[in-house]
């Protein structure tokens, strides 16, 4: 087993989301284009006598019981399955920064899960299969395929149906969460029409206008978040009079994100912002390139 290891689980960002129908068993179908920021939360994990977690971060506290954690279930999960091949899962220490808002649409949860997997295949030295990494991920949470990937991708399916998108650029963005919780369950019960248009083709080139092509697209969520939560109309007002070129909310909020047209230009406004709204979580960040 190697030394310690870190890992960041970035923040999962749904530039665009087209629900476009509903599967019997009541899940819903999308039509999601997901990239991954550069911040996050982020994982540390060493060998040690016993099993440990512990949170810190700005969010730690917020969070509930460790049992209940999608870390503590992603390395119990993994452990079985490495194990049943023979291979040693020795005890290991984690601690999570908690840096992301709680239940605030930008993957949170999945990421840490998915940081989880990443790191302990690195911590035990294993490598499973793609395939039984995949559907191990799956089985933790629909995103959490995604998030392992952490790359920009087109979702589909209830968003464990994955297509790489090479040529998405990095874009640089303000995150801003007015720290109040959305309950996803009553978004999706508030969705007016569930059989919605999907997302036409993807441009093919990486120095396409792909702010233009984004602000032709939406987000199929966020006309119900907006009626149910009023604070979700005051950030993406917030954002759009610091400069952004687009502002659209993230999965089912109360995230929202806005496109500046260089790094700076987001630092100046998350400055801004938070002069204006201390209390709000407001990162300035870019997001990773496709490849």
């Amino acid at each position: 087993m190697t030394g310690s290891i870190r890992e960041t689980a970035p923040a999962k960002i749904n530039l665009a989301l087209h629900v476009t129908g509903r599967r019997a068993d009541g899940y819903h179908l999308l039509d999601s284009l997901v990239t991954f920021a550069t911040d996050g939360d982020g994982l540390h994990l060493s060998p040690a006598s016993e099993d440990s977690f512990r949170v810190t971060g700005r969010f730690g506290a917020l969070l509930g019981e460790a049992q209940d954690n999608l870390v503590i279930r992603a390395r119990d999960l993994l452990r079985t399955v490495v194990r049943s091949t023979g291979h040693a899962t020795p005890p290991v220490a984690i601690t999570l920064d908690k840096a992301l808002p709680i239940a605030s649409g930008i993957g949170g949860g999945s990421a840490d899960a998915a940081a989880t997997l990443r790191g302990l295949c690195r911590l035990w030295n294993i490598r499973l299969p793609d395939d039984a990494m995949k559907a191990l991920a799956l089985s933790l949470g629909a995103d959490v395929p995604m998030c392992l990937a952490s790359r920009p991708a087109l979702a589909r399916g209830i968003g464990e149906e994955l297509t790489p998108v090479p040529a998405l650029p990095s874009l640089a963005l303000v995150l801003v969460n007015p720290l109040v919780s959305v309950s996803t369950p009553e978004i999706f019960r508030r969705l007016e029409w569930r059989d919605n248009d999907p997302m036409p083709p993807l441009p093919v080139d990486r120095q396409a206008d792909w702010t233009a092509f984004l602000a032709s697209q939406r987000n199929d969520l966020e006309p119900p978040a907006r009626a149910l939560v009023d604070e979700i109309v005051t950030v993406s007002g917030a954002l759009a009079a610091s400069g952004a070129s687009l502002v659209r909310m993230s999965g089912s909020g109360a995230t929202c994100f806005g496109l500046y047209a260089a790094p700076a230009e987001a630092e100046r406004a998350a400055r801004r912002l938070t002069e204006q709204h201390p209390l709000w979580y407001v990162q300035p960040t870019s997001t990773v390139c496709g490849e």
